[in-house]
């Protein structure tokens, strides 16, 4: 793929589709390719967090610095596999398996309690004390079978989020 100004060819697009998982259309990588390019504006073949950050919505978006971690220094390829989770058509587990790693801030594959209390509070800002966090997040805790000093694995996400419903879905604009 070389740098970000060159063209993409039919291998490439198939390439990055089976990198996706196939979750985007031939189209729908033609056109994130667009994008990537305008976010690459040095042209250095990946984007930079502080190129993810001239995003408005990204940058407004409360847990943009963890987010930072996962995505600072992303090529194409990767861009596209990290969005593909946004994917209408990415599974449960995938979406989860996201969020997962937003949580394990530290990458040790365990979220603790106070893991999940500073996503809260990222999420929450000051519409909730301290105090407040705590409380729920120690009855989400209890509800579930867990206590404070448990630790969550993936596994353990799986099964507490996998039929929650969630909605993690971003539409690709093609042309």
């Amino acid at each position: 793929m070389g740098t970000a100004s060159s063209m993409l060819t039919q291998y490439d697009i198939e390439e990055v589709q089976q990198h996706c998982h196939n979750l985007f259309s031939q189209q729908e990588i033609v056109s994130l390719y667009q994008r990537f390019c305008q976010l690459d504006r040095n042209a250095k073949g990946f984007i930079s967090a502080d190129e993810f950050l001239s995003v408005p919505e990204f940058a407004m978006n409360p847990l943009s610095q963890r987010l930072l971690k996962m995505v600072d220094g992303l090529n194409f390829k990767d861009f596209v596999a990290f969005l593909s989770v946004f994917s209408a058509k990415a599974s449960m587990q995938q979406k989860v398996q996201l969020i997962f790693k937003v949580y394990d801030s530290d990458c040790n594959g365990k979220v603790s309690f106070n893991d999940i209390l500073e996503v809260l509070r990222d999420l929450s800002g000051s519409f909730m004390s301290d105090e407040q966090r705590e409380q729920v997040l120690t009855q989400v805790f209890k509800d579930a079978g867990y206590t404070r000093d448990s630790y969550l694995t993936l596994g353990d996400f799986i099964k507490v989020f996998g039929n929650s419903g969630l909605k993690m879905e971003v539409e690709v604009p093609v042309d």
